[in-house]
């Protein structure tokens, strides 16, 4: 969760800063949005990792296996809650009158 504190935090102050210079561009914002999905899904990898070395009986400690879904539980949720923002401003947009 610290990690999508953080990257969040990243992209909010670069993307102050690009507007504030004129330099902002559509790939910048997508740039730092395919990032933050390759984390989610790298942390979705690992607590699916963790899990099946847990089942398969190796050395592997539980709260470890249980921190990492959470982790990656929260990642995901954090996505989707983006994504309804973002569909929601869309509709938004789009349902305005011209």
């Amino acid at each position: 969760m610290a990690n999508v504190i953080n990257l969040t935090r990243e992209i909010q102050s670069n993307v102050q800063q690009k507007l504030q210079s004129g330099t902002a561009s559509n790939n910048d914002f997508w740039h730092h949005f395919n990032a933050a999905l390759a984390q989610v899904a790298q942390a979705q990898v690992e607590a699916g990792s963790a899990a099946q070395a847990f089942e398969s009986g190796k050395e592997v400690d539980v709260t470890k296996v249980m921190l990492a879904r959470e982790k990656a539980s929260l990642a995901f949720e954090a996505t989707m809650q983006i994504r309804n923002k973002l569909l929601s401003a869309y509709k938004d947009i789009m349902s305005m009158p011209v």
